[in-house]
């Protein structure tokens, strides 16, 4: 059970209050400005991406006044949209009647930092297909101290696992893994990593949409294994809810030929891979190197990302080690 005490219980009640309310956020934007699901129309989703950040980047102001956070938005653009800084407004205002927007874009600036000793890390709205379509999003929040991930919280309002609908998966150093509900009513439920490793059931983690991975070395790499389960698909982080859930074994995201340049923002795995850890898995870049956030708001040492089970982490190496030279020897 997660220790009543542990170092890092202030951030982490913390972390869970905020990203429950961040789920209000969202959900009250879906409800008001998506009309038309398959509308080509993001305004939706960068009124909640603004004002989850501007959310969050208040409540740390106040809580932490000395951490540094890292997030996606800036309000420059958002400040050449009346419209949208209106909407943005009345959905912080929401929860704090008092908001302006010239608060509202300070806010959001707050989350211009750069990497620290100790600084925070956040995806407002990661999976915006996902967001747009009322299906898997989440809001993800990290805390890095010292190069470590030490705190992560993924809030999946959409997610119906455990007996749930909705909830947020968390992880502190050393405290294991976590599902509860996002009111918090209920008592958590501890994750835990699938055990199988029998290769044809391995059931991979994909994206609707393979934009940010190579999808014929997946395809490769299921073959060579004798994977004959039917992958899990899903947008954004949720994924690795499940990962770490039990509910499926293997999450890669791999450089295509077409980007091969190609690096992993740090807010699009920091949350997720303490939750993972602490549930038991493994997760390291395609050459078995261990996530390194102390380069920047890039993984700029690291190519691609494979995360696992921990029992066939080894074999996915291998299958990758033997089949392309890494360039960093």
């Amino acid at each position: 059970m997660l220790s009543s005490d542990h170092q890092y219980k202030k951030e982490l009640e913390f972390s869970l209050r905020i990203v429950a309310a961040c789920a209000r956020i969202t959900r009250s934007v879906q409800e008001t400005h998506i009309v038309n699901q398959e509308k080509a129309d993001r305004s939706p989703v960068t009124i909640a991406d603004y004002a989850v950040q501007a959310y969050v980047a208040q409540a740390l102001k106040a809580e932490f006044p000395q951490d540094v956070l890292i997030g996606e938005e800036s309000s420059g653009g958002l400040q050449e949209s009346e419209v949208i800084l209106q909407g943005v407004t009345q959905q912080v205002q929401a929860l704090l009647p008092q908001a302006t927007p010239g608060e509202v874009c300070a806010w959001i600036d707050h989350g211009k930092g750069e990497p620290s000793l100790r600084f925070w890390v956040l995806d407002p709205v990661d999976g915006t297909k996902g967001f747009l379509r009322r299906m898997q999003y989440a809001t993800a929040l990290a805390l890095v101290e010292d190069g470590e991930v030490v705190l992560g919280v993924l809030g999946c309002p959409e997610l119906d696992f455990g007996g749930l609908h909705g909830g947020m998966a968390y992880a502190a150093l050393g405290q294991g893994a976590w599902w509860q509900a996002l009111d918090g009513n209920q008592t958590p439920q501890a994750l835990h990593v699938s055990a199988q490793e029998d290769l044809p059931k391995i059931r991979i983690l994909r994206s609707f949409e393979d934009s940010h991975t190579n999808s014929s070395q997946i395809d490769a790499l299921a073959a060579d294994l004798g994977i004959t389960a039917e992958p899990v698909r899903m947008d954004s982080q949720v994924k690795y809810v499940l990962l770490a859930g039990g509910q499926a074994e293997l999450l890669l995201r791999l450089l295509s030929s077409d980007n091969p340049d190609y690096r992993e923002s740090i807010w699009d795995q920091a949350p997720a891979y303490r939750v993972l850890l602490e549930a038991g898995g493994s997760m390291t870049d395609m050459y078995g190197r261990e996530l390194d956030f102390t380069a920047g708001k890039k993984l700029s040492r690291n190519q691609g990302v494979i995360a696992s089970n921990g029992l066939i982490h080894t074999t996915a190496l291998n299958f990758f080690a033997q089949n392309q030279k890494n360039p960093n020897g």
